[in-house]
């Protein structure tokens, strides 16, 4: 039987392409958020910064599997739109990765020094062309070493998108493990899985870190 296993391991590889696109799609779709947001949150006015900060109580307090029921079951359909699971599990993993995007970014713009922004000022930048082309750069930079980690908790967050039945690792070891009645050789697969995407994507954003970090900085906390 333990031989036979061996017959899955194509089909639990064929996951890594999904998970993958679950991870891309829902940090993309953070960084379209969360970056604007942290911008209007720290340069905008308070009462806006209220409610920004609202959203991100939300979706940052709000469980994954809750946000991901709730959208599938309840928001979408009542919108009339049918979305796949495929598509309602990215909007949960987007929505949520923003709102941790969005104070990544934010806590980046504060450890700029303010005199930057003076100076742009001194040489004739409106502050539209001070925020493009010297504040977010920057703050980008800076935020590089938080946003990987992001990668790798996005990672570990998409498999609770096994819940809708997207075909990912995680729902692809648990229909080995149904067909063949063993569990420790398919979930230990899928583990392994799990810790190589980890690993290369870690080492892959400390590679570009390493290439366009600012000196003397060392990123910043998620806060």
């Amino acid at each position: 039987m333990q031989w036979k296993l061996l017959d899955y391991i194509p089909f639990l590889i064929n996951g890594v392409p999904w998970t993958l696109a679950l991870v891309c799609f829902g940090l993309a779709m953070g960084f379209s958020i969360g970056l604007p947001l942290s911008v209007i949150d720290t340069f905008g006015s308070k009462r806006v910064a209220r409610v920004i900060g609202a959203y991100v109580w939300f979706f940052r307090g709000t469980p994954l599997l809750v946000l991901l029921s709730l959208l599938y079951w309840g928001v979408l359909p009542s919108l009339g739109i049918k979305a796949s699971p495929f598509l309602a599990s990215v909007l949960a993993l987007g929505l949520r990765s923003s709102a941790y995007q969005s104070q990544i970014f934010r806590s980046a713009f504060l450890s700029i020094e303010s005199g930057q922004l003076l100076a742009a000022r001194s040489i004739g930048m409106s502050d539209s062309q001070a925020l493009i082309n010297v504040l977010i750069p920057q703050a980008l930079r800076i935020a590089l070493p938080s946003w990987s980690n992001e990668y790798a908790v996005m990672l570990k967050d998409s498999s609770i998108c096994f819940a809708l039945g997207v075909m990912e690792i995680l729902t692809r070891a648990k229909y080995v493990s149904t067909a063949t009645g063993l569990a420790l050789f398919p979930f230990l697969i899928a583990g392994i899985l799990y810790l190589v995407l980890t690993q290369v994507g870690v080492g892959i954003a400390e590679l570009v870190h390493r290439r366009f970090r600012i000196p003397g900085t060392v990123g910043v906390s998620n806060c």
